[in-house]
C-alpha cells in the first residue's frame, strides 16, 4: 500500500466505490424519467430489504398484526444496483435518492415521507403505536432511534464497506471501524442488561430501527464472516434481544418484503396483499 497525497481539488473517479460504485456519484437529482407505480392501498412503499428498508416493512407488518387495517400497503421493489432510485418519480418522493420512501395517499393531499427514522415516527404517530406519548418514555425511545441514525453509518458505510465491499483491504480503515462497531455493540449490551427493549419494557420503533442493523450483525447475517471477526457472541444481552425480535411473526414477514437476494423462499419482491407471503415468494413463482 502506497501513501496517498490528496490533490488540491478532488475530481470524480468513476472507478471509486468498490462493490457499489455504480450507485455512487457526487451529484443529486434524477438520471432518467420513470414514473413510480401506484397500487390499491393508501400507503405506497418504494424500497429494498436492506437494513433501512426492513425497518419500515417490519413496522407496517407489526401494525397490521395489531389490526390496523389502514396500514395495508403496496411495496414496490427498488433495485438500487440498477439505479431505480435515480428515476424521476422516485426522486420526487425522496430527493436524496435513498430507500425507503413512502407516499401516504389516505388524505386529500398525498404526503411524502423519506428517511427511515422519519417514516417510523410518522407511522407511529399516525396509528398511535410503538412510540410512547408521555415523557420520559417518549424521549428515551426517540433517543435510541436517533442513536441508530447517527451510529449505523459507522457500521455500514464504515466497517461493512471496508471489511466486505472495498476493492482492497486496508488495515487502518478496518481496525478503525471495527473498534467503533464493537464500542457500539457494548453501548447496546449495557443498555439491554438494564431493560428488555431499548426504550424500556415495551417494544418500540427504537427496536425496529436498531434491530435490522445490530440484530442482523449479532445473528451473523451481515458482511460475510464479520460476526466471528467481531466476536458478536460476547454481547449476551444483545444476543437475547436480537433472537427475541427475530422470532416475532411480523418481523419474519417484514424481512421478506422487497427482498431480492438470498434464499428464494425468503424473497417477496412485491407485497400487495397478505396472501402474497403464501403465493408470491420467488421459490413458488419459480416452481410455476
Amino acid at each position: 500500500m502506497t501513501d496517498y497525497t490528496p490533490p488540491k481539488v478532488w475530481t470524480w473517479n468513476k472507478a471509486n466505490g468498490g462493490t457499489f460504485a455504480s450507485i455512487n456519484r457526487p451529484i443529486a437529482g434524477p438520471t432518467h424519467d420513470k414514473e413510480l407505480p401506484i397500487g390499491k392501498h393508501p400507503l405506497q412503499l418504494y424500497s429494498l430489504a436492506t437494513p433501512n428498508g426492513v425497518k419500515v416493512t417490519v413496522m407496517l407488518e407489526e401494525l397490521l398484526a395489531l389490526g390496523h387495517k389502514g396500514a395495508e400497503y403496496d411495496a414496490w421493489l427498488i433495485r438500487i444496483n440498477d439505479g431505480d432510485q435515480f428515476g424521476s418519480g422516485f426522486v420526487e418522493v425522496n430527493p436524496n435518492s435513498k430507500i425507503p420512501a413512502l407516499m401516504d395517499r389516505s388524505g386529500a393531499t398525498p404526503v411524502r415521507i423519506f428517511e427511515s427514522g422519519s417514516i417510523l415516527v410518522y407511522l407511529a404517530e399516525k396509528f398511535g403505536e410503538f412510540l410512547p406519548t408521555e415523557q420520559p418514555a417518549r424521549a428515551e425511545v426517540l433517543s435510541w432511534l436517533f442513536w441508530q441514525m447517527g451510529s449505523a453509518p459507522y457500521l455500514g458505510g464504515g466497517f461493512g464497506h471496508f471489511y466486505a465491499y472495498a476493492p482492497q483491504k486496508f488495515e487502518y480503515a478496518i481496525d478503525r471501524f471495527a473498534m467503533e462497531t464493537k464500542r457500539q455493540l457494548d453501548v447496546l449490551d449495557r443498555r439491554l442488561a438494564e431493560t428488555e427493549y431499548l426504550g424500556g419494557k415495551d417494544y418500540t420503533i427504537a427496536d425496529m430501527a436498531v434491530w435490522p442493523w445490530y440484530g442482523g450483525l449479532a445473528l451473523g447475517r451481515m458482511y460475510n464472516d464479520s460476526g466471528e471477526f467481531l466476536s458478536v457472541q460476547e454481547y449476551k444481552h444483545v444476543q437475547r434481544w436480537a433472537k427475541a425480535i427475530d422470532a416475532r411473526p411480523a418481523v419474519k414477514r417484514g424481512r421478506m418484503v422487497n427482498r431480492a437476494f438470498g434464499e428464494p423462499a425468503m424473497q417477496l419482491h412485491e407485497r400487495h396483499d397478505a396472501s402474497d407471503f403464501d403465493t408470491n415468494t420467488q421459490d413458488k413463482l419459480a416452481a410455476e
